[in-house]
């Protein structure tokens, strides 16, 4: 009672965080007792923390005061941080929460974030979302690319209680969990935001955060009351051991006959962290098991490779210090992206440190994997692929300096990388990279690779040792952004030999300069006068666009490319806007000339692309389609014809009447282009239908069915083709946390026309500890 009674006079005296300005910790002494992680703000403690309510719009207008009121406290005990933070809600009725999957925790929800940058540069951050019905999605995010990386999973515990008047959030954040220098450290930097999805999404934010900032972590605000915890915690080591035990029966078929396999194997994850600033993290016969099928693209009128997202723990740490992409598509590696870990097929084994001072951060990495991958060499008009057949070591280091000058900091990078195949067969790369921003407005950054490669490929496809080929690769950007323009420019150069295999290349010997010339618009209302009063709809952000660019090819002897051909120009005027319920619209001309191979005819296709995303409603959550139509280039067939590419998705979320919840995903895509005679030169088709039953917060049944199908109908120069696969996945899995995970899955595939069938049974259970 007397602390409550003194926790009411210091709020009533304007004692409080808020009249400091700012969010502050309460510090529990060694006798107190800890919080219990229940979701409900009634314990001592909460009556005496500071109490920080000054929370204003983000989305959809910046620097408006919040519509509803959030509060933010924070306990800190002697091996965690414990946010409390309560939602008031005059509709909770609305309060959208479903049970969902970890990390899927999107702005279709009600939820909490916490955005944490314990090195206090605001150069990255770790963060994590808790939605109202305790989901945790976590990551980190960097700020070059002002892009959130849901990969990386932390152990944190938290709980919700939805309540007459909103919900209350519980978040334990372990110091183990943080990653911070050993001295010498800026003060620990932290933002809070909070999702409201309802006609008007909004997102308001406990920082005075704008639109016109560089990123979304550049308001970072200091977490007061932490005193001397840096110096009292720098010291503890913290151990986690995760052995895992997988069962397996496999069952594959060809023309050749039929094969079966058992087998048991037992391995283990380690997480080490000596002292504050250092993770050794270890992995020892891996299972990926249970991780998600990955999704489709429409690859068949591509040319390059199109890289894709990484799921597996190990690479996930320090990804911002690696520089490590997660984006997907086919210019991914535009970011430094120098390691690209899916590179990495089926590692025996691996290991992992990585250093953070104050001032300076490192990573270093070495495994060994066992092949079964792909290998990639490149040129201007296209990417190879070739079978990995060998084991291989893999080897990465990377370190970063920031240098300061005045108010500004400079982002120094170096980065050494090496694949070697044995018997002198090996690719290496040597390199640096930097970022500097200019003001609050503009941020240069870029990197220089040079590479030697000794690993070639013979006529049959095998894996050889060649004399070494050298290479080089140089990419720079500018980017701008105020409360009128939002623009960048890039200048890529890629040399004919340059590989990295342990990184993504999708292209090589060519030149690339782009630009974004963006217009933004104050918000207004626009309407189509000849649909009506219903048309009339508030565009809360609006761009007007142009793309710029010119790709052209460098001196290729080898391959017979002569240097000045133009690959590809584009110049693609367009719009994008943002609208009530989380709702994007976009569009764009495609005015451009493309190339298909080297000598060859430089085209003039004409396109129209449109698209959409939305969140309608609270159990269609997503709603997308992005439409490309117009004449195309065939690029086998190196001709144009009419032509679209579709791309359609849907998610849906549904309570079930035994208190469990059902998520629905379903994607579709479809590519054809026409020939002269308009018949279909080519079609290709994919689909997935993923669907979630939650069962309970701790168990879950994932069944994942995916096909794909590419046909070309035959014609003078060009041979059929009908190419299909499907893929089911099933999976059950009983989770407790990250460190104690049941999981029973059944994976069956069939390729056409080799006539491929694999089909796999498995359990897989990992118990981690803390020794």
């Amino acid at each position: 009672m007397k602390n409550f009674i003194l926790g009411v006079a210091l709020a009533a005296l304007g004692l409080s965080a808020q009249a400091s300005g700012g969010i502050a910790a309460l510090r529990l002494t060694a006798a107190e007792p800890v919080t219990q992680i229940d979701g409900r703000l009634d314990e001592a403690a909460w009556q005496r923390a500071p109490l920080f309510d000054q929370f204003v719009q983000f989305l959809p207008q910046d620097k408006q005061p919040a519509r509803w009121r959030t509060t933010v406290q924070v306990l800190l005990s002697d091996d965690a941080l414990v946010f409390g933070i309560r939602a008031y809600d005059p509709a909770p009725e609305l309060i959208r929460a479903p049970l969902s999957r970890r990390d899927k925790v999107k702005r279709d929800q009600d939820f909490v974030s916490v955005v944490l940058d314990p090195v206090g540069q605001r150069r990255s951050a770790q963060f994590a979302r808790v939605s109202a019905a305790g989901v945790i999605a976590d990551g980190l995010f960097s700020a070059d690319d002002d892009a959130e990386d849901f990969a990386p999973d932390f152990d944190l515990q938290a709980a919700v209680q939805l309540l007459p008047d909103g919900y209350s959030v519980e978040l334990r954040w372990p110091l183990a969990a943080l990653r911070f220098p050993y001295a010498d450290g800026a003060p620990w930097l932290l933002m809070v935001t909070r999702s409201t999805p309802r006609e008007s999404s909004r997102l308001d934010v406990s920082a005075p955060l704008s639109k016109d900032s560089l990123s979304f972590i550049a308001e970072l605000q200091p977490l007061g009351g932490l005193g001397d915890l840096v110096e009292e915690v720098r010291e503890r080591s913290f151990l986690n051991i995760r052995p895992e035990l997988t069962a397996r029966r496999e069952r594959a078929s060809d023309t050749s006959g039929r094969h079966d396999h058992g087998s048991l194997s037992l391995g283990a994850e380690l997480k080490w962290r000596p002292r504050a600033d250092w993770v050794i993290d270890a992995t020892l016969n891996p299972d990926f098991s249970q991780v998600e099928l990955d999704t489709p693209q429409l690859a068949g009128n591509t040319r390059f490779a199109l890289s894709v997202q990484e799921k597996r723990s190990f690479f996930l740490e320090s990804t911002d210090v690696v520089g490590q992409s997660q984006s997907e598509g086919d210019h991914a590696q535009q970011s430094l992206a120098a390691f690209y870990s899916r590179a990495i097929s089926d590692p025996n084994w691996g290991l992992r440190a990585t250093w953070r001072g104050a001032m300076a951060e490192a990573t270093l990495l070495s495994l060994q994997d066992a092949g079964g991958g792909e290998i990639r060499r490149a040129n201007a008009y296209g990417t190879q692929s070739y079978a990995q057949s060998l084991a291989s070591r893999a080897s990465f280091a990377r370190t970063r300096l920031q240098l300061t000058a005045g108010a500004q900091t400079l982002s120094l990078g170096l980065l050494a990388s090496q694949r070697d195949y044995g018997q002198g067969a090996s690719n290496a790369v040597l390199g640096s990279d930097f970022s500097a921003p200019v003001g609050d407005t503009d941020l240069l950054r870029g990197h220089l690779l040079a590479s030697s490669t000794s690993a070639g490929f013979d006529a049959n496809g095998q894996l050889t040792r060649i004399k070494s080929e050298s290479g080089h690769k140089l990419w720079t950007e500018w980017r701008r952004r105020n409360s009128d323009w939002n623009n960048s420019a890039q200048y890529e150069q890629s040399s004919p030999r340059f590989a990295n295999d342990n990184g993504f290349v999708s292209q090589t010997g060519f030149r690339r300069v782009t630009a974004h010339l963006n217009r933004r618009l104050p918000e207004q209302t626009l309407a189509l006068p000849a649909l009506g009063d219903w048309a009339a709809f508030e565009a809360h952000e609006l761009e007007l666009q142009l793309k710029l660019m010119q790709s052209q090819t460098l001196d290729d002897a080898q391959r017979s490319i002569k240097a000045g051909e133009v690959i590809e120009r584009q110049v693609q005027p367009g719009f994008w806007l943002a609208a009530a319920r989380n709702t994007g619209v976009w569009g764009h001309l495609g005015l451009d000339q493309q190339r298909a191979r080297a000598g060859g005819t430089l085209h003039a296709p004409r396109t129209l692309n449109l698209g959409f995303e939305s969140n309608p409603t609270s159990w269609l959550t997503l709603l997308g389609a992005d439409l490309s139509w117009g004449r195309q280039l065939d690029v086998e067939a190196d001709r144009l014809g009419r032509g679209l590419s579709l791309m359609l998705q849907a998610k849906l979320r549904s309570p079930l009447p035994w208190g469990a919840w059902l998520e629905l995903e379903q994607q579709l895509g479809q590519s054809h282009v026409r020939n002269p005679l308009g018949q279909r030169s080519f079609t290709e088709n994919n689909a997935q239908t993923l669907a979630v039953l939650h069962l309970s917060a701790f168990d879950s049944l994932r069944a994942i069915a995916q096909q794909t199908r590419y046909q070309r109908a035959p014609e003078t120069g060009l041979l059929g083709s009908d190419e299909r696969s499907r893929h089911l996945s099933l999976v059950y899995q009983h989770r407790m946390g990250l460190s104690r995970v049941l999981s029973l899955g059944l994976v069956s595939a069939h390729d056409r026309p080799a006539q491929e069938r694999h089909t796999e049974l498995f359990a897989k259970a990992t118990f981690g500890f803390q020794p």
